[in-house]
């Protein structure tokens, strides 16, 4: 991949079109919010270029961390996402509990457990790797100017809007009602629960590194120190975690819930569909409340949808930091199969799931809600199938930064 020539004075590389227009957009965007929308839209715009930034400098992928684990023992990516959800946690449980943050009202995003997202989060782990990201990784790779994942992400929203078709089919299946773990024991017992449960984890994955390679991989040595790391990466992965944390409570303190990325998705199908004839007002997805008025509503005024335009913007603009932006059309084509398979069923699984890594894992779990539990484990088995598909479609052996 081609890079950009370094400015000697700052060790910064130019901005060039795409960095320049991506602070255009963040700065614009964040104003022309504030105007129409209110100040709150606009903080959630930036927040998502906040965490388009860190997801695309501290490479922060789910999927590819998740591949790792299964192809090789490899066990670092789970283990920081074990402290990512451990940091959530004692963040998040006080202020669900209480139902507010900073004077806000808040809620989680806890969701019924059953047959649905079950099925729903075993077809997102294929689409994981098949797709080469989940939600967060093809917003950011495509953001930092990955055209395959741009592929992923169309057959994503598609998915998404055709699971609006049979969503309340997969609803009505057997399910546990919503569950918090911080309602039967408490703010602070259900911290307890979730970090040792954490623990066990990322225990699990230290016996299975070392019995397979004798010692825990150790990180990479920086290229860039300093002031240059932090503005062209990489980050550690660790500080990864931490940012992403930080910036899901702060839109749980501005949008009053957790950070989602797909419901978005969904949405601009359903605008798409109008678009062209389709009326998805006759679907029963889009007669609930909350959903009609969303598919009313402008686009702009949608958080979620909002936020995934910052995540995009703000990758955009690290890619450029990073002198690392230079799409290539150049696909293979059963890369490009795989793309269109694996965001069908990212977009699919993620709506009869009730969320994704981000809404249904991160979001979820930090939420306390056992669906994201449930998720967790049904998406792993996906992952596990899906790594087997993968030598038909990829040549490479190994993660690589372009899967999110």
């Amino acid at each position: 991949m081609a890079h950009a020539e370094i400015t000697p004075a700052t060790g910064i590389p130019p901005l060039g079109f795409p960095g320049m227009g991506a602070l255009a957009a963040l700065v614009l965007g964040a104003v022309g919010l504030a105007v129409g929308f209110g100040t709150a839209q606009a903080a959630l715009f930036l927040i998502g270029g906040g965490l388009g930034i860190a997801l695309y400098h501290a490479a922060f992928g789910f999927t590819s961390a998740w591949r790792v684990f299964i192809a090789d023992g490899r066990g670092r990516g789970l283990r920081v996402q074990m402290l990512l959800l451990a940091m959530a946690v004692v963040l998040f449980f006080p202020a669900l509990a209480s139902g507010t943050l900073f004077g806000n009202e808040v809620r989680g995003l806890i969701s019924p457990a059953g047959l649905g997202v079950i099925a729903g989060a075993f077809m997102f782990g294929i689409g994981m790797q098949l797709g080469g990201g989940c939600a967060s990784g093809t917003l950011f790779t495509a953001g930092g100017g990955n055209a395959r994942m741009l592929v992923t992400l169309v057959f994503f929203i598609i998915g998404s809007v055709l699971a609006t078709i049979h969503f309340h089919w997969w609803a009505a299946l057997p399910a546990f009602q919503p569950t918090a773990l911080w309602q039967p024991f408490g703010a602070w017992g259900g911290i307890a629960v979730s970090l040792a449960i954490f623990a066990a984890i990322a225990l699990l994955t230290v016996r299975v590194e070392r019995r397979r390679h004798g010692a825990l991989e150790r990180p990479a040595a920086p290229p860039r120190h300093g002031l240059a790391r932090w503005l062209r990466g990489p980050w550690p992965l660790v500080a990864g975690a931490v940012a992403l944390v930080v910036l899901n409570w702060l839109t749980l303190a501005i949008a009053g819930r957790p950070w989602g990325i797909t419901a978005a998705f969904a949405l601009w199908g359903a605008k798409a569909a109008q678009a062209i004839g389709i009326d998805p007002t006759a679907w029963e997805y889009w007669q609930m409340p909350a959903n009609a008025q969303a598919l009313a509503a402008p686009v702009l005024a949608d958080i979620t949808s909002v936020m995934n335009f910052g995540i995009i913007a703000g990758a955009m603009l690290a890619a450029a930091l990073a002198g690392r932006f230079a799409p290539s059309l150049r696909i293979p084509l059963r890369s490009v199969l795989a793309a269109v398979v694996g965001g069908l069923l990212l977009g699919y699984g993620s709506r009869i799931a009730y969320g994704c890594n981000i809404g249904a894992y991160f979001s979820g779990i930090a939420s306390g809600s056992l669906h994201g539990y449930l998720w967790v484990v049904a998406a792993f088995a996906g992952n596990v199938l899906g790594v087997r598909m993968r030598p038909w479609f990829f040549m490479e052996g190994r993660a690589s930064r372009a899967d999110g």
